[in-house]
């Protein structure tokens, strides 16, 4: 999905990052303290275009201090987001070690694509990464990847037309100013589903058949959804960007790979926040979010298991996170990487963070039946907002859906 291109974003950041990197190498982080042997075959690393560079640096340092782990950095021109449907063509000769979105890891290891995590480098993300960035690369109680960048949406808005207090509710945003987005993208709204109480695939995101869609809840974020319709401080759009300059709107949903393009058209007048609550059955809600965790898994035929699992782990170090954030603008998981100072001085990426807190940001669900998903949420919601879908309707509506994604 486009929601997992991301532009570059221009960040500063000191010194910091190299020198941390220098010293990744030999900590026990990057390796869980162990010497594991290899067979001397090369470890082929495929990232986006975009970042090589950036790899490029983090594999210098790291075959420095593992000269028995040779590595190749290839430009993956078809990008992490289509990993899934890439290694199935053929994984012998697909990446040995790739980023991929966390979301496609439970079809991938389903279908024996990727092998676990050796569990003394589990056990070293575990304690540096942020919860529910870890709990992203698990699947069915075992883990299949390692986490390195945080993803969700947020708000930018132009300050000059609304206020930091302005957009911290929903009600006072669209009374105040016009908000752009779009009502026939799932991954957009969806989650005001969440945000009404209701789950999707269990609490965990793994259980099929397991969810509440199909209930008062339910009907309460589609009674939302019509709502908006009428509210002209909503403007549903499929060009935010192009409102945005228009001037049409002062605010738009979108997350980090767009702020190349928001701060072409704001300026300095750029600012974000968090979502805002909302107004749902009654009550006052924090609308949420889907939370994305990028991850670089291991191919399960890659000739050198040891080698593909010792660079998987320190490709996603708190050093090389911070490579990352520099060159990249990457929103690390790692929590000490998210506590730099150069990190916390990026007001876009603190606002990740927030969003990547439980209730504001749900987990996307790695199950196979997401393609399903997203194209049965679609006339689902937009049915709701423009009205074809009746309100008496809504709890049967609802049954269908809930019974097509369950299949």
């Amino acid at each position: 999905m486009k929601t997992w291109k991301k532009a570059l974003l221009s960040t500063a950041i000191l010194g910091t990052a190299a020198v941390a990197l220098a010293a990744c190498g030999s900590s026990k982080s990057s390796d869980g303290g162990s010497k594991a042997k290899t067979d001397g075959k090369t470890v082929r690393l495929y990232v986006d275009t975009e970042q090589k560079k950036a790899y490029d640096e983090i594999v210098a340092n790291f075959v420095k201090e593992n000269k028995d782990v040779k590595v190749e950095v290839k430009a993956n021109n078809s990008g992490a987001s289509n990993a899934k449907t890439d290694i199935a063509k053929d994984p012998a000769k697909y990446g040995d070690v790739f980023q991929v979105p966390h979301d496609q890891l439970g079809d991938m290891a389903e279908k024996g694509y990727i092998n676990e995590i050796a569990p003394k480098y589990v056990d070293v993300s575990k304690a540096e990464n942020s919860e529910l960035a870890f709990n992203a690369v698990n699947y069915k109680g075992k883990t299949y990847a390692l986490p390195y960048e945080e993803q969700s949406q947020f708000i930018y808005y132009d300050k000059t037309k609304l206020t930091a207090d302005d957009v911290k509710s929903w009600d006072t945003l669209t009374s105040k100013g016009v908000i752009g987005t779009n009502f026939a993208v799932p991954y957009n709204v969806y989650p005001i589903f969440f945000s009404a109480g209701t789950t999707l695939y269990g609490e965990n995101g793994e259980t099929l058949g397991d969810m509440s869609v199909d209930s008062d809840r339910g009907v309460n974020a589609m009674k939302w959804f019509a709502e908006q319709k009428s509210n002209k401080g909503v403007m549903n759009t499929d060009n935010t960007l192009n409102q945005l300059k228009s001037g049409k709107v002062s605010a738009i949903i979108d997350g980090p790979w767009s702020s190349t393009s928001v701060k072409e058209v704001l300026g300095d007048n750029m600012a974000v926040a968090p979502y805002p609550t909302i107004t749902i059955g009654g009550e006052e809600k924090q609308m949420q979010a889907f939370l994305g965790i990028k991850s670089i898994a291991v191919n399960s035929k890659a000739p050198d298991q040891a080698g593909a699992q010792k660079l998987a782990a320190y490709l996603t170090s708190e050093a090389a996170q911070l490579v990352l954030f520099k060159d990249q603008g990457l929103v690390p998981t790692n929590t000490k990487a998210q506590e730099n100072a150069d990190v916390q001085a990026s007001d876009l990426t603190k606002t990740v963070i927030t969003m990547a807190q439980t209730g504001h940001s749900t987990l996307m669900p790695k199950l196979a039946q997401m393609s399903i998903f997203w194209d049965k949420a679609t006339p689902l919601i937009n049915g709701a907002y423009t009205g074809q879908i009746k309100e008496a309707d809504y709890k049967a509506q609802l049954a269908t859906f809930a019974k097509d994604i369950n299949k």
